[in-house]
């Protein structure tokens, strides 16, 4: 079954360690974020920046609350939304990292947050 989610594999797994959650939980949480975000990706257009975009997946930097908002949107635990947005921000940096804009992402990080929304229109890719 293929995932998804906009996230790179290894971005995942790097998150599961970190977040304290397992391996095989947080490709489910990140689906099902996705799923919630998904339907959303042209609001997010409107209101956020895109610091990244592709055909399959755009990232935006969001207040630094909007992993609470979603969290309980969806009713996450609090790891749960710790490790969904520790795998955003993870993205992120490995975005910064190929795009040579590591120290702008982390910058960032420092007052927003980080969300990598798919838009449907391709199957997910672990690198492009």
């Amino acid at each position: 079954m293929a995932r998804g989610d906009p996230l790179d594999g290894q971005v995942l797994l790097l998150a599961a360690a970190k977040a304290s959650v397992p391996t095989t939980e947080l490709p489910r949480l990140v689906d099902r974020v996705q799923a919630d975000l998904g339907p959303r990706f042209e609001e997010y257009r409107r209101a956020y920046e895109a610091v990244y975009e592709s055909p399959e997946r755009w990232l935006f930097l969001v207040p630094l609350d909007h992993w609470e908002t979603v969290g309980d949107r969806l009713d996450l635990t609090r790891r749960e939304q710790e490790a969904v947005r520790r795998a955003h921000e993870e993205q992120l940096r490995r975005l910064g990292s190929r795009l040579e804009r590591r120290d702008e992402f982390e910058n960032a990080l420092e007052i927003r947050s980080a969300v990598m929304v798919g838009t449907g229109t391709a199957g997910h890719r672990d690198a492009e």
